[in-house]
Order: structure tokens, then C-alpha cells, then sequence
């Protein structure tokens, strides 16, 4: 991947693009999309998605994700940091604690991105 995609954001990415069922998106545009699916498309990583967006608020620490797996806290940092790579969760330190929030604009153009296919 060229420098320059790795350096957009999901909402530079999406802004431009009309929804699938319209027209289809160019090669550019699905090589800088895919990386936000591929970020979601793990479950353990859905799942954290799910839980800072129905924590209070749509903010959770770090601490208070860790009890919801049966895996290590360096493989629930692993996957959260994943998330907030792609745009899809903003984090920010409080002490010792990583706090994560979810990005509602880069939800909603993922959102976007399919339209209303029904």
C-alpha cells in the first residue's frame, strides 16, 4: 500500500463515494475502503466495536474490555489498536488507562457506502 492512502482517513476515504448499488466504486476507492471492512471484518474485533459503542456514552476504557474475552490483554490492545488505525475508534489516555470512543462519521459513511438497497 502507497503511503498516501495509509495516510487517509475512512471519512476522506468514503466522503467521495456514492453507495455500491448506484455505481460502482473505482480501484482507487475500493483499495482505501477495504482496509475498514478487513478492521471489522474479525469478530473478535466486531465484538469490541459493539461493546464501546454500547458502553455508556460510546466510551469504554481498556479496563472495562478486557473481562468480555477469554484472551490476553496485549491481544485485546492488539485488536483495538487495529480499530483505531482504520478510523473507526478514537482513543485517548487518562492516567495510566487508554480510553476508546467510537467514531460515529466513519460508521455512518461505512453506513453510506451500501445505501438503501432495499
Amino acid at each position: 500500500m502507497s503511503k498516501s492512502v495509509l495516510e487517509l482517513t475512512p471519512v476522506e476515504a468514503l466522503e467521495c463515494c456514492s453507495p455500491v448499488v448506484r455505481e460502482p466504486l473505482s480501484q482507487d476507492q475500493a483499495e482505501r475502503i477495504a482496509p475498514l471492512l478487513k478492521a471489522i471484518a474479525e469478530p473478535v474485533r466486531l465484538r469490541l466495536l459493539s461493546l464501546v459503542a454500547s458502553h455508556a456514552d460510546a466510551e469504554a476504557c481498556v479496563c472495562d474490555l478486557n473481562d468480555a474475552f477469554d484472551l490476553s490483554q496485549p491481544t485485546i490492545s492488539h485488536h483495538l489498536k487495529v480499530l483505531h488505525d482504520s478510523g473507526l475508534l478514537n482513543r485517548s489516555k487518562r492516567g495510566v488507562w487508554v480510553y476508546y470512543s467510537l467514531n460515529r462519521t466513519a460508521l455512518a459513511d461505512l453506513g453510506h457506502l451500501f445505501g438503501d438497497t432495499l
